[in-house]
């Protein structure tokens, strides 16, 4: 992987105050049957910490990543130059769900998308100039109902919304805990309306060995990539292997002009405020 320029720096003096073409959405509140979220943008370097603290509680301590990086803290070079979104529960105050965006003019800057490091992602070159990039998602294993996850989308599709973003990219991650079979068989087992038009396919530099590990079962998605295929996302072609994570990772493509008219409403319905 490349140095990048400036692997860290504070809220006060970072590229947020350099350049200002994104719009941070204001704070909001839902309510859901067992807690009182808030849906927020990082703003200061402790709000920050509290995102890489629960990255690592979730990557490092949970799923065996191996990270590198002050003890306790999943960071990289890139979280300098993306914006944090972030969901709280109010009677803990505890941050319990996060996303990180890489909006199109910080990626201009660093000179890359996250994803290059694992895909060759140069059919959608045309898509950049108003593509932000998804990643380090993760949730507190106590708010695994759904609710946050929800919270997270909406907050998504308001940040694009207002910012006139087109179209998100992200890896969604399957574990490999059992050598990558479930992962082969899932790429098998996606119809062929999951997956993008062949002019917006990506290619893994490690890819999956899917013939090689795939057992012939047709399984369910995991959760997170099935919420992404009724939301419209489509999987950008067969997953690369991510060693420092253990995981496969499916290439994910989603154009907010492809949501899925039942999400529509719920996740676009407070961009205009």
């Amino acid at each position: 992987m490349q140095d990048l320029p400036t692997p860290f720096l504070p809220f006060g003096a970072s590229s947020h105050s350099l350049d200002s073409r994104r719009h941070l959405p204001r704070t909001a509140e839902t309510v859901t049957g067992q807690h009182r979220l808030q849906v927020a943008w990082a703003r200061s370097d402790d709000a920050l910490r509290e995102a890489q603290r629960l990255r690592y509680r979730v990557f490092a301590e949970e799923m065996g990543a191996h990270l590198s990086g002050p003890a306790g803290l999943d960071v990289d070079a890139f979280d300098a130059y993306c914006d944090h979104l972030l969901v709280r529960d109010l009677d803990t105050l505890k941050v319990v769900g996060t996303y990180r965006v890489l909006p199109p003019h910080q990626a201009a800057r660093i000179g890359r998308l996250y994803a290059e490091s694992e895909f060759d992602v140069s059919r959608l070159t045309h898509l950049r100039p108003k593509l932000v990039e998804v990643g380090r998602s993760c949730v507190h294993p106590d708010y695994r109902n759904g609710a946050v996850i929800m919270s997270l989308w909406g907050g998504l599709a308001t940040y694009m919304m207002q910012n006139g973003y087109e179209t998100m990219l992200g890896c969604a991650s399957v574990g490999m805990n059992d050598g990558g079979h479930y992962a082969a068989n899932l790429f098998c087992s996606l119809t062929a309306d999951a997956l993008t038009a062949h002019e917006y396919r990506a290619f893994a530099h490690t890819p999956l060995p899917v013939e090689e590990l795939r057992t012939g079962v047709t399984v369910s998605p995991p959760p997170l990539v099935k919420g992404y295929l009724r939301l419209g996302a489509k999987i950008c072609g067969a997953p690369a292997w991510d060693p420092d994570f253990n995981t496969a990772d499916f290439l994910t493509l989603f154009r907010l002009s492809e949501i899925n008219a039942r999400y529509a409403r719920h996740f676009m319905g407070n961009a205009g405020r």
